[in-house]
């Protein structure tokens, strides 16, 4: 591969946990001049035998890059401030492993460590999120849109629901409060939902370098409005509102239509009822405030799915990259659009 094929290397990757505590820290793209490497590959700029490589960020190593992959010993390798290796991991991956163990290399001293690449610097703030608040009555389908819309079009889906429930089961900073309010049936502090979605945000960005945000289910009511401008501030842009349209008879055929398999306990006639007199009364007088702004595009739930996916897809064109609009279509998103049926269950 000529160098001229390989895309700039503007990764960062963090090294934790080591024996050696001199080995842990920042690696930064590497500035080592193009030369030939033990195996006679001629490098690049901020890169290695073909494959990106860092340097460390203080400076102070004397092997450079002192994370790289050695094409002799097919391995990524981490070096010692003197320049001896003591780090390996072999395979043949595009990136250091993330997910497998680390070997105690000849100058290494157990443990490994782990690793964890960064798509920005993690010295410098983070670029502002392109975030879209998606909101719908019950039934609508904004779910399945967003899975779509993540799966084919590269956005990132965050269910503000889904958080809390990870972070009461994970045992979070937050999960003793959200598990006191759950029990107490009381509401969760917004500023602890708007927390979770910030945090997840951020990881999603640091770790995939995506920017594009569908926030489904969120913000549900005016008080969710204020716990978002208490945490990024009342003189922060809104974000841009996805709304799904669809008249109550619809929602209410396609849920009792789902409650054959889904297997949820509010599926019936009298919770869809009570859900949507709550959405009528919480949620819509946020839908005005977002409309008087004009931030929302309006979609036509009640639509075939293929109809309103091309709806969505228009409404984030902007933001999407083209190539993967233009892709065609997954088996799952076949399947999500109802084009194919779902496998079996065993």
């Amino acid at each position: 591969m000529n160098a001229t094929d390989l895309k700039p290397n503007t990764l960062f990757i963090e090294v934790k946990g080591s024996g050696i505590p001199e080995v842990d820290g920042l690696f930064v793209p590497s500035t080592a001049p193009p030369t030939e490497s033990e195996s006679g590959t001629v490098s690049s700029l901020g890169y290695w035998n073909g494959k990106m490589a860092w340097d460390r960020a203080d400076g102070k190593s004397e092997r450079s890059p002192a994370l790289s992959y050695s094409n002799s010993y097919k391995s990524w390798r981490i070096c010692r401030l003197d320049g001896h290796l003591a780090y390996d991991n072999t395979c043949d991956d595009d990136l250091p492993p993330t997910d497998t163990k680390w070997h105690v290399y000849k100058k290494g001293v157990a443990p490994a460590p782990s690793i964890v690449i960064h798509h920005f610097d993690p010295r410098e703030p983070l670029p502002e999120p392109n975030i879209v608040f998606v909101l719908g009555g019950p039934g609508c389908g904004k779910g399945t849109m967003c899975s779509l819309a993540e799966s084919q079009l590269g956005w990132t889906h965050l269910s503000a629901g889904e958080l809390l429930r990870n972070e009461r089961a994970s045992n979070g900073p937050e999960a003793a409060m959200i598990e006191k309010c759950l029990a107490a049936g009381e509401i969760v502090p917004t500023e602890i939902t708007v927390s979770l979605l910030k945090r997840a945000m951020e990881t999603a960005m640091r770790t995939t370098g995506k920017k594009n945000f569908l926030l489904d289910g969120f913000p549900r009511s005016i008080d969710n409005m204020e716990g978002w401008l208490n945490v990024y501030g009342r003189d922060s842009e809104l974000p841009s509102m996805l709304y799904f349209e669809c008249p109550y008879d619809v929602l209410e055929e396609r849920i009792l239509g789902r409650a054959k398999y889904s297997g949820r306990s509010d599926d019936n006639v009298e919770s869809i009822k009570l859900r949507f007199d709550t959405f009528k009364a919480k949620t819509l007088p946020t839908l005005e405030l977002f409309k008087s702004k004009n931030k929302v595009v309006e979609v036509d739930a009640s639509r075939s799915r293929e109809e309103v996916y091309a709806l969505v897809g228009e409404s984030l064109a902007a933001h999407t990259d083209p190539e993967l609009a233009a892709q065609p279509l997954t088996e799952r998103a076949e399947m999500l659009l109802g084009l194919r049926p779902y496998p079996p269950r065993s």
